[in-house]
């Protein structure tokens, strides 16, 4: 049985229509699918299976095409181990990885502030030494996706009080569950849901710094280069199964007769072609400044427009809502609102659309620093 043919037919033997989310992580731990081909030392692994560069981009994408949920586990998978293998201790990475791997354990990330989104070098959040080896944390991230389910957060700190700007940080790592000095509140979406939330750390200990105290800015640029690569790609799975979803709809409702409606989506389908090239080529690239700017600006800009069509596509229907509210169901969507009004973020979380073209300006092309 060759690697395809066997992710599809684990997939198949193992979904069920609604599998809990937190039994899934653990059923893909089991069967050795999280974290294919992260490396280990003296050629072990850290509890996963080993795998080709083109056997993880096959998982990718099969995973996305099986219609499986949203994994609950990609921070800890994508982010935090990447980032650990890169710069932390080895005894950091055999106490973190092996959860990670067996889907036990989830990840948050505590990057942006209300000060300090896309301008990441303006964290206040303070952190210093408790006494005991750690730190004790103060101050608030907000944008924290799925910090209500999260049991650790990474979190970036300055643990030195009289630094600015991206000296002066930390990489720390924390519980998540430290009653009365973590609060985790929600915050409503557009969507009515509620997959961000804002994080409040009064004293919280944070046990140890990854590549070392001071060294935050490091390690935290080096993670966020990671955001591209296989998950980029099995990302644009999921593009094509939403235009194709556009794409039904405006054949069934005559949208498509539209000589502009029409032309929309060819252009639609030639982006997303690109950006599969450019993720291909890049893929496994490192040492490119650029890369994670361009591969952010082409898919946020991209599936924003996607959501502009597809509103479009459903005309004034899309703004009915599929079902009557009620106390019990309150707010409902459909597949295209949901997708028109979550898209609307899509170029400003994750760094916006203005930073992107800074970091590009400046690192690549050379041009001068905009002033501060």
């Amino acid at each position: 049985m060759d690697f395809r043919t066997e992710v599809r037919t684990w997939l198949a033997d193992h979904l069920t229509d609604a599998p809990h989310p937190r039994a899934w992580e653990r059923e893909l731990g089991k069967a050795g699918w999280i974290g294919l081909g992260w490396p280990g030392a003296d050629g072990e692994t850290y509890g996963n299976r080993r795998a080709t560069l083109d056997e993880q981009v096959v998982w990718a994408e099969e995973y996305a095409r099986s219609g499986a949920p949203a994994r609950m586990g990609h921070i800890g998978e994508n982010l935090l181990a990447p980032t650990l293998i890169a710069y932390g201790t080895e005894e950091q990475k055999r106490r973190h990885l092996p959860a990670v791997a067996r889907g036990e354990t989830l990840w948050c990330q505590g990057y942006s502030e209300p000060g300090a989104g896309s301008d990441l070098a303006g964290v206040r959040t303070a952190a210093v030494p408790d006494g005991a080896g750690g730190y004790a944390v103060t101050g608030q991230k907000i944008w924290t996706s799925l910090a209500r389910d999260a049991d650790r957060c990474f979190v970036l700190a300055r643990t030195d009080p009289a630094s600015t700007g991206h000296r002066g940080l930390s990489f720390l790592l924390m519980e998540m569950d430290q009653p009365g000095r973590i609060e985790v509140r929600p915050i409503r979406q557009l969507t009515g849901t509620s997959e961000f939330n804002e994080v409040f750390f009064d004293g919280a200990r944070a046990a140890e710094a990854v590549g070392g105290e001071g060294d935050g800015w490091r390690v935290a640029m080096g993670l966020l280069a990671l955001e591209r690569g296989v998950s980029t790609l099995a990302q644009q799975v999921g593009f094509a199964a939403e235009l194709d979803r556009v794409v039904a709809a405006a054949e069934a409702s005559g949208a498509a007769g539209d000589p502009v409606v029409r032309a929309r989506i060819v252009a639609l389908w030639a982006e997303l072609d690109t950006m599969r090239r450019h993720a291909l080529r890049t893929l496994g690239a490192t040492g490119d400044p650029g890369a994670p700017s361009v591969a952010k600006l082409l898919w946020g800009g991209w599936h924003q427009r996607l959501g502009e069509v597809a509103a479009a596509v459903a005309g004034e229907a899309g703004a009915v809502g599929p079902a009557p509210w009620s106390e019990a169901r309150p707010y409902e969507l459909d597949a295209a609102q949901h997708l028109f009004l979550f898209s609307r973020a899509d170029t400003v979380y994750g760094g916006s659309d203005e930073i992107q073209r800074n970091i590009i300006a400046e690192r690549v092309l050379g041009l001068p620093r905009e002033p501060r």
